[in-house]
């Protein structure tokens, strides 16, 4: 078989600027490791500054990727995991291999100086071998979920969700989902206008919350429910106003009962929860944007108060509307 390399001439790194690191492995799937790429690896002209420095490596000079669909060559050796600021570890679909231990250790070095640390889908098996998860919270795709309980009692599993932000370490469940963990880490780094743009550029949904539900096996109904899209662009284009469930199912023309179902089936989610998400992402772009004014910020994204925007930002981001200013507003750019 032909040897491809996905790895194009790694360029100088920029001052200051943050290093992401993906160890690649025998078997690994190509679909994270694209996932990784075009999140933290790519030029973004249209932002106007790097935003991450991205590497790959891998214990071998060449790897046969998963099925031995093509082999990586040109990355990096191992020693590239000690110099990254963010380590995302290796996955693939045979759990039950042991890694390397190399691989392990590569890990267990960068916690132990501490690097934060990602897992996509069987990710998580990495991280839990390596022995840094015990005690912690993470996630793994559901239908690995009682195979990893018995291997790692040990570790908080949260099976039935997007993805898991436990601080330093944090874990996505299926595939798809490393695209929303890698969004979310954007927004942490550099706050939601910055992770729209690289959303946009994906052409991805910008913003689903990590609690929402993993899709998992169901029968398909036999007439499908119709797209929630229309009435969700309605509702964006309106949250100042004082929307309201009810007026959500009105727009739908449904009943509150079925806009629920169709937001649990189709989003993973429900009404108002997205509503509010929705509503504390633009507040973070009004931010963002240089409203220092908290009260209008608070009333232009439909959140009512300044103390609720305050009680939301900090459940929902960790850091409060002024702490969120000082490290995204423009006066820091």
């Amino acid at each position: 078989m032909a040897k491809e390399s996905s790895h194009r001439p790694h360029r100088a790194r920029a001052a200051g600027v943050h290093r992401v690191v993906v160890i690649v492995d025998e078997n690994s799937n190509p679909f994270e490791l694209g996932c990784a790429t075009e999140v933290f690896g790519l030029r973004r002209p249209e932002i106007g500054r790097e935003l991450y420095d991205f590497r790959l490596c891998s214990p071998e000079p060449a790897l046969r990727m998963r099925d031995g669909f093509f082999t990586l060559t040109g990355v990096a050796d191992l020693k590239a995991a000690d110099t990254a600021d963010t380590l995302i570890v290796p996955n693939r679909p045979d759990v039950e291999v042991p890694r390397r231990p190399a691989v392990l250790d590569a890990v267990r070095r960068a916690h132990a100086r501490g690097a934060r640390l990602i897992g996509f889908c069987s990710g998580a098996f990495t991280l839990a071998e390596a022995g840094v998860l015990d005690g912690r919270r993470a996630t793994a795709h559901w239908q690995w979920a009682d195979a990893f309980r018995a291997r790692f009692p040990a570790v908080r599993l949260e099976s039935d969700v997007l993805f898991v932000d436990d601080g330093d370490i944090l874990t996505a469940a299926g595939s798809a989902a490393a695209l929303d963990l890698g969004l979310h880490v954007v927004r942490r780094d550099h706050g939601a206008e910055v992770a729209n743009s690289v959303s946009r550029r994906l052409v991805f949904a910008a913003h689903r919350d990590g609690g929402q539900r993993q899709f998992v096996e169901r029968p398909i109904p036999d007439v499908p429910d119709e797209s929630l899209a229309p009435v969700l662009s309605w509702a964006q284009e309106r949250l100042d106003s004082p929307l309201t469930i009810a007026d959500l199912a009105t727009r739908a023309a449904v009943s509150p009962a079925t806009l629920h179902r169709r937001f649990r089936t189709q989003l993973g989610t429900t009404p108002l929860v997205w509503l509010t998400g929705e509503r504390l992402a633009l507040a973070c772009r009004l931010i963002e944007r240089g409203e220092s004014r908290f009260e209008v910020v608070a009333r232009r994204s439909g959140l009512g108060t300044a103390t609720h925007l305050r009680t939301l930002m900090r459940r929902e981001t960790g850091i409060t509307p002024s702490a969120y200013r000082r490290r995204f507003g423009p006066e820091v750019k």
